[in-house]
């Protein structure tokens, strides 16, 4: 007989009865009564999760599947994500469920199901991020020489922070801007991920500097301590980041996914510090050395410079000796020009004498042209005289009588006026002057009274002149008569 159960009398026989609420209670009494809380580990499959906020799926193993919810006020508290093909170990208590008279496991905590576990689910994200090119070594950028400001991503109470800062100000003492963030645990993920957008999303133009390089650091752990930084969110946060970013999680033997994201990784934070900022005396003792250097090799090249003018000014004649020679020179060539010139004038008047000797005289040269001139002048006369000569008897031959000229005009003047009486004849202002008119109308002459319209301007050519005139239209009883008003 099963504990609470009270059975009903039967007419049927010694079997006891039950409803059906009362077995399903039972049950579920017995299940819980029996395990209370366990921990069952599987592999997750047939993960949905609700608009109300609960989570269901099922944990199977090589012989057997359980199905498993986790209740909305419980998935915050989980510890990891579940999604489907995970392995893990779910912490909570047996219940069963009578409306479908099945049983199930109320999840309250779940972890990884070891290392392999652990192992192959970061792999998997490795893989699929690779292949986004997430980890492309073109994406690396180059850290700064000496930023002016240092941001760090990591636990406030850890010695993590502290070892950065020591290691800075033993260097090159630089300002720290730090997110304090939980480094493993629930939420770990979420607050480094906001730390991490946080600092590339500030401009630097509040109160709140911009740092030139970020550090993520963690001191070293198992593989579930170290799990925040194999996060996908946080991977894909840091090479998303907008500032040189350097990963220090754990020891040099550890590895996480966020290392392949990062611009740089260090080993352990203190690494981190010393990849941050050059040491300071270093860099004191480079610059001396680099100005001594400059200055011999500034010293090497003016004592060059000076071993070649000292070489040139060597090699250049004395300037006074120049000027006393081409002064020398000056005053030779004035006593020679002096000697000279008058040798040379005197040699280009005797030339000019010479050839004054071998020239004639002007009067005979004169008397030559006046003689040719007179010879041509007579010669000119004698040709016009000629030309006149031939061109009067020409005219002689050509000179009519006047007898028959003036008859001829007489014979044309009469043919003249016979054909200018016809054309008085003709005349129109011959007609017009008997006491005709001529009516125009725009110019033109009008020829018919249909043509004209009433009201119509006209021009009456007399005689003895012009008038204007308007046509109008008078309609006597029978017929239709257009007159004109002057």
């Amino acid at each position: 007989m099963i504990e609470g159960l009270a059975p009903e009398a039967s007419s049927g026989g010694n079997v006891p009865e039950y409803s059906v609420s009362e077995i399903s209670g039972a049950i579920r009494r017995t299940l819980e009564g029996t395990f209370g809380r366990v921990r069952v580990r599987g592999e997750i499959t047939e993960f949905k999760r609700y608009p109300s906020g609960h989570l269901y799926f099922s944990l199977k193993d090589e012989r057997g599947k359980i199905s498993g919810v986790v209740w909305r006020g419980s998935v915050s508290r989980l510890g990891l994500a579940p999604e489907n093909g995970l392995e893990i170990i779910a912490t909570g208590k047996i219940s069963a469920y009578g409306e479908r008279s099945s049983y199930q496991l109320v999840v309250e905590r779940m972890e990884y199901a070891g290392e392999g576990a652990l192992l192959a689910r970061i792999e998997r994200l490795r893989l699929k991020l690779a292949e986004e090119g997430v980890f492309d070594a073109e994406r690396k950028r180059p850290l700064p020489l000496l930023p002016r400001v240092i941001g760090v991503v990591t636990s406030a109470q850890g010695a993590v922070l502290h070892d950065i800062c020591t290691t800075l100000s033993r260097r090159f003492p630089r300002p720290v801007l730090v997110w304090p963030v939980a480094v493993q645990g629930e939420g770990s993920a979420a607050q480094i991920t906001a730390a991490i957008n946080g600092f590339s999303a500030l401009d630097g133009h509040g109160g709140v500097p911009r740092p030139d390089v970020l550090i993520v650091a963690r001191g070293g752990g198992s593989l579930e301590d170290l799990m925040a930084f194999n996060d996908e969110a946080v991977v894909r946060a840091a090479a998303a980041c907008s500032i040189p970013l350097i990963s220090a999680v754990g020891h040099e033997t550890d590895t996480t996914l966020i290392d392949f994201a990062s611009d740089r990784r260090a080993p352990t934070p203190t690494a981190a510090a010393e990849l941050a900022v050059p040491v300071r005396t270093d860099l004191l003792a480079e610059l001396g050395h680099r100005g001594a250097r400059a200055l011999g090799a500034l010293s090497r090249m003016m004592q060059t410079a000076r071993l070649r003018l000292d070489r040139a000014a060597a090699a250049l004649p004395d300037l006074p000796g120049l000027l006393g020679t081409a002064r020398m020179m000056l005053d030779d060539r004035g006593r020679r020009l002096d000697v000279a010139l008058p040798g040379f004038v005197q040699g280009r008047r005797a030339a000019l004498v010479g050839v004054e000797r071998h020239m004639p005289a002007v009067a005979t040269l004169l008397s030559a042209r006046n003689t040719r001139l007179a010879l041509l002048g007579s010669a000119l006369q004698t040709g016009l005289r000629q030309a006149f000569q031939r061109q009067e008897a020409r005219l002689v031959r050509l000179r009519i009588s006047p007898a028959p000229l003036a008859a001829l005009v007489r014979e044309r003047r009469a043919a003249l006026a016979g054909v200018g009486g016809q054309l008085e004849a003709v005349s129109p202002q011959a007609v017009l002057a008997r006491g005709y008119a001529l009516v125009t109308a725009g110019g033109q002459p009008v020829t018919s009274a249909r043509g004209l319209k009433v009201g119509e301007d006209v021009v009456l050519t007399f005689g003895d002149g012009q008038r204007d005139a308007v046509i109008t239209r008078k309609k006597p009883a029978k017929t239709e008569q257009t007159t004109l008003e002057l």
